[in-house]
């Protein structure tokens, strides 16, 4: 597909991949001393420069559009964040953007929608803070919902190898999904190639199935996820990454089964956490409920209020996850 066609896509493919420069850029100074003694300010510094830099670009072309995002400016525009200002000014003029410290704040609060409107966009501007720490795995993630629809989303992975089956080859995807058009893939360094259908796996059995779990993730038979796979009779190794990589992984080929499931009771997903992905995965053929069989909702604000946890699958055993998951729920 040629998203010159769609403005809205590309809009916001141009926008996440010069946020994604500016995330490279952060991530590459993290310090050994600065993981050694758990300093997230970059990620910090990242998170808001990414949603001005993509705030911008989106009140720039669509003006009336408002955004349900993850960060406010309330902490730069105070005292104690004046430092934190600074470096994420710096960080958005060093793609080119000519700003003040206030304009840059004023962006960044274009993401402070909170309640439901028949049109708006939801981002997360660097999901995985783990695995930018540690220079590993993350995503940007920034989808458009129209009267409670996903009409497209996408998701920068500035980290996660271009082929599957070149791990050590080139790194960094942009992938998106458009309401009825498919999933599609390139490399983030590269906007004028040709880009790549994604499908899900023709698995069909959940026993020959493969987990995607995040990096730091593992589980004994007794725990949620241990019981599940021991039902599902998967002995797979797990596919590992972190972020909303999971959802490409699945949506590539690279995983047939995402698990998100629920830490405490009552706790309500944010949509920013999801909304990129499910539209990735459901154009490339796999499906997407809750952990009850439910489709995830987007009429709620800022949560996905209707919904708990999720799962992810290549299509083929939908119901026999969610069956599985329900059979071991913890009471």
């Amino acid at each position: 597909m040629n998203p010159a066609d769609n403005p809205e896509l590309q809009t916001a493919l141009a926008a996440v991949r010069q946020a994604a420069i500016v995330c490279r850029s952060v991530q590459a100074s993290i310090s050994t001393d600065a993981l050694e003694k758990k300093d997230k300010s970059p990620v910090t510094v990242a998170d808001f420069a990414s949603q001005a830099l993509i705030c911008r670009q989106l009140q720039a072309a669509f003006p009336n559009d408002r955004v349900i995002g993850e960060e406010g400016a309330d902490e730069l525009r105070s005292a104690e964040g004046a430092a934190f200002l600074t470096q994420v000014h710096q960080q958005c003029t060093s793609v080119g953007v000519e700003c003040t410290p206030d304009e840059v704040c004023d962006w960044i609060d274009r993401g402070r929608l909170t309640e439901y409107q028949p049109r708006f966009w939801t981002l997360d501007p660097i999901d995985g803070t783990k695995g930018f720490l540690r220079k590993d795995q993350y995503a940007i993630s920034l989808a458009l919902i129209v009267d409670g629809k996903i009409t497209l989303g996408i998701l920068g992975c500035p980290n996660i190898p271009v082929r599957s089956d070149e791990p050590d080859g080139a790194r960094g995807v942009l992938a998106w999904g458009v309401a009825g058009q498919g999933s599609w893939m390139q490399p983030l360094d590269d906007p004028d190639s040709e880009p790549a259908r994604l499908s899900v796996t023709s698995t069909e059995q959940p026993s020959e199935a493969r987990f995607c779990e995040s990096v730091e993730s593992g589980h004994s038979s007794h725990d949620w996820s241990g019981q599940i796979a021991s039902t599902l009779q998967i002995t797979r190794e797990p596919f590992r990454i972190d972020s909303q990589c999971k959802y490409l992984a699945v949506a590539r080929g690279d995983a047939d089964i995402y698990l998100r499931l629920p830490t405490r009771k009552g706790y309500q997903e944010k949509i920013w956490d999801h909304a990129g992905g499910v539209i990735l995965v459901t154009e490339a053929g796999g499906q997407v409920t809750d952990i009850t069989g439910i489709p995830p909702e987007f009429h709620h604000g800022s949560t996905l209020a209707a919904n708990q946890g999720m799962v992810v699958t290549n299509g083929h055993f939908h119901q026999q996850v969610v069956d599985a998951v329900g059979q071991h729920a913890p009471a």
